[in-house]
């Protein structure tokens, strides 16, 4: 439920998940709007090519094809245009591995979708009531 004018970046591989977030986002009446990447290659190429306005957050997936979440976050850190995203990981990995290399890379928060299968409304408020009090950079 973002109420704050922020876009979203979801780079997700799977159809249900996808669906799932748009699904809750209308349901909540939320204004943001949400754009798509299936994969990291993809997602830095609409970031690079400013597809999405600002400000907006990136929630992205660790496990996908062509190139990862942990992959495109080191790519991301590394561009000095996109090193300041907002990243959030939501994912099913709860690797501790995983979860210290997302950090690694100065992500907002890991989420794991086991936690939020039942829990879509409490994770989203908890990206509105962080949308409704930091500053977010244009």
């Amino acid at each position: 439920m973002p109420s704050k004018e922020a876009n979203l970046l979801l780079v997700e591989d799977d159809e249900i998940d996808i669906m799932a977030v748009r699904r809750f986002l209308k349901r909540a009446n939320a204004s943001n709007r949400l754009y798509i990447a299936k994969d990291g290659i993809e997602a830095l190429e609409k970031l690079r090519a400013r597809e999405i306005p600002t400000p907006y957050i990136v929630l992205m997936d660790l496990n996908m094809p062509r190139m990862g979440g942990i992959s495109c976050l080191k790519e991301i850190r590394a561009d000095n245009n996109l090193k300041q995203t907002i990243i959030f990981i939501l994912t099913t990995s709860d690797d501790e591995k995983d979860k210290t290399n997302a950090y690694n890379y100065n992500i907002a928060g890991y989420i794991t979708k086991s936690k939020i299968e039942d829990g879509f409304v409490e994770t989203f408020q908890m990206l509105n009531y962080y949308l409704n009090i930091v500053e977010l950079p244009n």
